[in-house]
């Protein structure tokens, strides 16, 4: 894995990023850290104690229209960091109490990534991505990770085209969970702490309750009763200028329509309040 000839995403741009040159993430050769933070927003089994030691990156490979971090994956921003000041700011949040190191949209850096997670850390590493991944690019964190929290955005591809460009993401995305749950296998809990697993996160989109049951539908198929945990996720906030259907919040019923499939797919793992739809909610970049 390298930036010369990236191919680390779908996007597949094969462009030089050690050279100077910008592919679709328009991300460079070196990671842009934009924030560091003791995260109290999680899934509460990541982080009982609340505190999940976050590493934000700039940039991302799928460039949702209404993505909630666009002030950091738009326009890729952040500090420049290598592999050695990398494992540093790991280190450091873990000094802090953090009970995880949660790696926020990291895909795009991972040649400079994959060093800083060696030797292994005392606490889980948590691979928290869009989902829109290369198989072989997840292949290489294996026995690096210990939780991934990938997005499964859509079953429909066109939702997936006109929302993040990615009508391939539906393939795409469901290859690359497999390939995570082969990994770490089932949950394996600490107490009330997930030390080990997947937890796919679906964000229930306005007007699209179509797409959230035949994600839900793909999981129930896919993997065992107790395989891979769900998060179930009402936070969709709509971010200004965003056109009908997207430009407000999902109604009770939709949420409540979605979580009803939810448990008649058997599905196990995690809700959220009404009140999670908030701007407050937005770490602030």
């Amino acid at each position: 894995m390298c930036y010369v000839n990236c191919n680390l995403c779908p996007r597949h741009c094969g462009v030089d990023r050690t050279a100077g040159k910008l592919g679709w993430c328009r991300c460079p050769d070196t990671a842009l850290v934009a924030k560091t933070m003791l995260h109290r927003w999680e899934e509460p089994a990541l982080a009982p104690g609340g505190k999940s030691g976050a590493i934000f990156f700039g940039g991302c490979t799928l460039g949702c229209r209404y993505c909630q971090n666009k002030a950091i994956s738009a326009c890729p921003s952040g500090t420049p960091t290598d592999s050695r000041e990398l494992r540093r700011l790991m280190e450091d949040l873990i000094a802090q109490g953090a009970e995880n190191i949660d790696l926020v949209t990291p895909s795009q850096y991972l040649p400079t990534l994959l060093p800083a997670l060696s030797p292994k850390l005392s606490v889980p590493v948590v691979y928290n991505c869009g989902g829109y991944e290369n198989v072989e690019t997840i292949q290489k964190l294996a026995g690096l990770v210990d939780i991934y929290l990938p997005d499964l955005k859509y079953a429909d591809a066109r939702l997936a085209a006109q929302l993040s460009g990615a009508s391939d993401y539906p393939r795409l995305a469901t290859a690359a969970i497999r390939e995570m749950a082969a990994q770490v296998g089932a949950p394996r809990w600490d107490g009330d702490k997930l030390i080990r697993g997947v937890v796919i996160r679906h964000l229930i989109l306005p007007g699209c309750v179509e797409n959230s049951l035949k994600v839900l539908d793909w999981i129930g198929e896919t993997f065992a009763p107790g395989q891979v945990l769900v998060s179930l996720m009402r936070q969709y906030t709509p971010m200004p200028g965003t056109a009908a259907p997207f430009d407000r919040p999902i109604t009770d019923e939709e949420y409540e329509a979605v979580l009803s499939w939810m448990y008649l797919n058997d599905l196990e793992g995690f809700v959220q309040e009404s009140a999670s739809a908030s701007q407050a909610y937005i770490p602030d970049f």
